[in-house]
C-alpha cells in the first residue's frame, strides 16, 4: 500500500501546485511590461516615427524673425572754429522673411527617404515582437525542462533508495551478495550529485526567465501529461521557405534599406542641381538721434521674389558622397541577399526540427512504455531471483531518462514551432495562446 500513498500524496501536490502556477501568456504579459531588450525598440520605434515629419520639413516653407536694437556713438570734426561733436542714435530694426522651396531635389529625396525610414522602424519592431515571444518561450520551457530533470533526478534517488534498502535486508538475509548493495549504494551517490547539479541549473534557468520579466516567476504552469502536438501548416518546406524570403521582417527591413540608399544616391547627385526658392520679406527699421543727420526717419522695406543658385565647384565633394553612395547601395543588396538567404535557412531548420520533433516524441512515448514494462519485468524477476539488483537498476534508469527526454522533444518541438513562424514572419500572439492552452491551468 506505501507505493500508491506516495503516489496519490505526490499526484495531490502537483495539482495544487498548477492551480496556483502562471502559464506561459501571463509570463508574457509580464515581459511586455518590463523587458528591457523590448522597451529599447519600442523607444527607437516611436523616434522612427519622427523622420517623415522631419523629411517634410525640407519641402515646407521657413519663417524667420530677426531683430536688433542697437546704439551708436560717432565724434565728427568739423573744422578748427566748430570743434568736434560727438553724435549719438538709436537704430531699431527687425525683417520678417519667408522661403520656400520651389525645386530642390536633395530635400525632395529626404523626404522619399522619411517615409521609407518609417517602413524600417516598422519592421524592426514587429521583428523585436517575435524575439520576445521566442525569448519568453524558449526561457519558460527551459524553466520546466530543468524541473523535469530535477524530479526525474529525485524520482531516481527514491527508487535507488528503496533498491538500495532491499538490497541490504537481502544481504543481511543471506539472499543476495554485498555486490547488490555496493552497486546500488554507487547509483545512490551519483544521483545525488546530479540532484545538486541539477538544482544549481534550475536557479540559473529561473533567472533567465527573471531577467526578462523583471521579477520572480514563481510557479509555472507546465504541459498536459500526453499532449499532442500538430504538425506545421502549410505541410511543405518550400511553402514555409518562400514565405521567409519574402515576409520575414529581417528581409522587409533590408528591401527598404536599398530603396533609401537608392534614394541617397540621388540626394548626393543633387549637389550638381539648382535650387529655386520663393522669398519675401518685410520689416520696419527706425533710426533716432543725432546720427541720423537727415533727422529721425522710419522705412518699411518689403520684397519678393524667387531666388536661384546653380552650383559650380564644391572641391570634389560631391562627386566624392555619389560614389560613397553607390558603394553604400551595393553594401545593402548583399546585406538583403545575406538575410534572405538566413531566413530560408532559419525557415528550413525549424521545419526539419519540428518534424523530426514530432517524429521522436512519437518514438519516445513508445518507448516510455517499453521501459516501464520492462522495469515492472525486472522487479518482479528480482523477486523471484532471475535477474540482480543492477538489471533492476538499469531499468529504473532507462525509464526516468525516457521520460525526460520525451519532456525535452515536446519543448523543442514547440519552440522550432515557433522559430518556424518567425522566420517566416507571422509569429503573433494567438500562437502564443495555442501554446498556452497544452499547459495544465
Amino acid at each position: 500500500m506505501r507505493n500508491p500513498i506516495i503516489a496519490t500524496l505526490i499526484a495531490s501536490a502537483f495539482l495544487s501546485l498548477n492551480a496556483g502556477a502562471t502559464d506561459l501568456l501571463q509570463i508574457y504579459k509580464d515581459a511586455l511590461a518590463n523587458d528591457a531588450q523590448y522597451a529599447s525598440a519600442r523607444a527607437s520605434f516611436t523616434a522612427g516615427q519622427e523622420k517623415p515629419v522631419q523629411g517634410r520639413a525640407g519641402l515646407l516653407p521657413g519663417i524667420a524673425l530677426k531683430g536688433s536694437d542697437t546704439k551708436s556713438s560717432t565724434d565728427s570734426e568739423s573744422d578748427a572754429i566748430a570743434g568736434s561733436r560727438t553724435y549719438k542714435g538709436v537704430t531699431n530694426t527687425w525683417t520678417l522673411a519667408l522661403s520656400q522651396p520651389l525645386f530642390n531635389w536633395a530635400n525632395w529625396q529626404q523626404y522619399e527617404q522619411g517615409k521609407l525610414s518609417l517602413l524600417v522602424s516598422n519592421a524592426q519592431f514587429s521583428q523585436a515582437k517575435q524575439d520576445l515571444i521566442v525569448r519568453v518561450a524558449q526561457a519558460y520551457f527551459d524553466v520546466l525542462a530543468a524541473q523535469d530533470t530535477l524530479a526525474t533526478l529525485q524520482a531516481q534517488k527514491i527508487a535507488i533508495s528503496e533498491q538500495l534498502a532491499s538490497a541490504k535486508r537481502n544481504f543481511e538475509v543471506g539472499t543476495s551478495t554485498i555486490t547488490d548493495t555496493h552497486e546500488a549504494q554507487a547509483r545512490y551517490d551519483l544521483v545525488t550529485a546530479q540532484e545538486f547539479a541539477g538544482q544549481s541549473d534550475l536557479q540559473v534557468k529561473r533567472s533567465a526567465l527573471q531577467q526578462i520579466i523583471g521579477k520572480e516567476a514563481g510557479d509555472l504552469a507546465s504541459l498536459k501529461a500526453g499532449v499532442k502536438l500538430q504538425a506545421p501548416q502549410p505541410g511543405k518546406i518550400e511553402d514555409w521557405v518562400s514565405f521567409a524570403e519574402k515576409q520575414n521582417y529581417g528581409v522587409v527591413a533590408s528591401q527598404v534599406a536599398v530603396e533609401i540608399a537608392k534614394r541617397d544616391i540621388e540626394k548626393n547627385r543633387a549637389g550638381h542641381y539648382p535650387t529655386v526658392d520663393l522669398v519675401a520679406s518685410t520689416g520696419r527699421t527706425s533710426n533716432a538721434g543725432a546720427t541720423n543727420l537727415s533727422g529721425t526717419g522710419v522705412a518699411k522695406p518689403t520684397t519678393i521674389g524667387v531666388q536661384w543658385t546653380i552650383p559650380i565647384f564644391s572641391g570634389f565633394s560631391v562627386d566624392s558622397r555619389v560614389k560613397e553612395s553607390i558603394a553604400l547601395e551595393d553594401k545593402a543588396r548583399n546585406d538583403l541577399e545575406a538575410n534572405r538567404r538566413a531566413a530560408a535557412q532559419g525557415a528550413r531548420q525549424a521545419y526539419v526540427g519540428v518534424t523530426s520533433g514530432l517524429a521522436q516524441v512519437k518514438a519516445y512515448e513508445a518507448a516510455e512504455i517499453s521501459s516501464q514494462s520492462a522495469l515492472d519485468s525486472n522487479k518482479l524477476g528480482y523477486q523471484v531471483g532471475v535477474r540482480i539488483n543492477i538489471d533492476v537498476l538499469n531499468a529504473q534508469q532507462q525509464l526516468y531518462t525516457t521520460r525526460q527526454t520525451l519532456a525535452k522533444a515536446r519543448y523543442d518541438t514547440i519552440m522550432n514551432g515557433l522559430r518556424l513562424k518567425s522566420a517566416a514572419g507571422n509569429l503573433q500572439e494567438q500562437d502564443l495562446n495555442e501554446v498556452n492552452a497544452l499547459l495544465q491551468h
